[in-house]
């Protein structure tokens, strides 16, 4: 029974420490398209909410997420001012394909490279499609993985109260 106890209390502690360590944006470096790196923690909005979304170019479920919210994105924009930042796990060697891919969609978002998954790690994202809302203030407010048609919408709702628009 007592084991039961200190087991519960430490994984209430680890979950606080994970809630916590995702308050802010870590300390990573990641590379633009054309190779400059960019420091995570610069990342801003003028005080509107970014979404972060963690996509590869094998993960077809992620490339449906993006378009979807590409064909939304000026709306959404117009109305709450949010940032789209799209980072892609690729790794080295499916890298040369981001750029390409990105190229030929209608994106109007930022997007970023993690190939040894510096920021997928420090942000304890497993598998991708994952999603981060930041507010104003540079906080995680909201995260998702996995996309099924219609969880753009859910993101929406979540981006309207973040931006106080709700």
């Amino acid at each position: 029974m007592r084991s039961i106890a200190i087991l519960l209390v430490s994984l209430f502690g680890l979950s606080l420490a994970t809630a916590q360590n995702l308050a802010k944006l870590p300390a990573t470096h990641l590379s633009t398209l054309d190779g400059k790196k960019v420091d995570v923690r610069k990342w801003s909005n003028e005080g509107k909410p970014i979404i972060i979304n963690f996509w590869a170019t094998w993960c077809a479920p992620c490339k449906k997420e993006l378009s979807a919210i590409a064909d939304v994105y000026d709306d959404w924009r117009a109305k709450t001012g949010v940032k789209l930042i799209a980072v892609s796990i690729d790794d080295a060697r499916s890298m040369a394909r981001v750029k390409p891919y990105v190229d030929g969609q209608d994106w109007d978002y930022e997007v970023y490279l993690d190939p040894n998954g510096d920021l997928k790690r420090a942000l304890n994202v497993n598998n991708v499609p994952h999603t981060f809302l930041i507010d104003g203030n540079g906080d995680v407010v909201w995260q998702h993985n996995n996309y099924v048609p219609g969880d753009e919408n859910q993101l929406f709702k979540k981006v309207l109260e973040v931006a106080g628009k709700k």
